[in-house]
């Protein structure tokens, strides 16, 4: 499956900014989100190619909301890849166990998120 669509599920403007940049660049499609429920809703009326999701965002967490999105039939074949600050192998387990296909650590390292990006695709 070509990745062409990226949903970005972020809190903060910069970070969804950085994302942006590093994503258009490479002629992806970026759409976002500023929170868990809104990135569970628009992972179902966008239809993205994939997901990358924080995780510290106020409400429904990136835990939460990439269970939610991997359990639902509409959504679960969307694979997510965590992008967050928590950067403990106890976070990198249970972000896996709610269904992240990967996990990149803040701050971005654009290389190793588009070879992530390329090794789903």
């Amino acid at each position: 499956m070509a990745i062409k669509k990226v949903l970005v599920v972020d809190d903060s403007a910069t970070e969804r900014h950085i994302l942006s940049e590093i994503l258009t660049k490479q002629g992806f499609e970026v759409v976002f989100a500023e929170d868990g429920e809104k990135g569970v809703e628009q992972s179902k009326v966008v239809k993205p190619d994939l997901i990358i999701m924080d995780v510290v965002m106020p409400g429904l967490n990136g835990f939460q909301a990439t269970r939610a999105i991997s359990k639902d039939p509409e959504t679960e074949n969307i694979p997510i890849i965590l992008c967050t600050t928590k950067d403990q192998e106890t976070d990198k387990v249970w972000g896996i166990r709610q269904g992240a296909k990967d996990y990149v650590v803040k701050p971005i390292n654009a290389a190793e998120l588009l070879a992530k990006i390329a090794a789903l695709g």
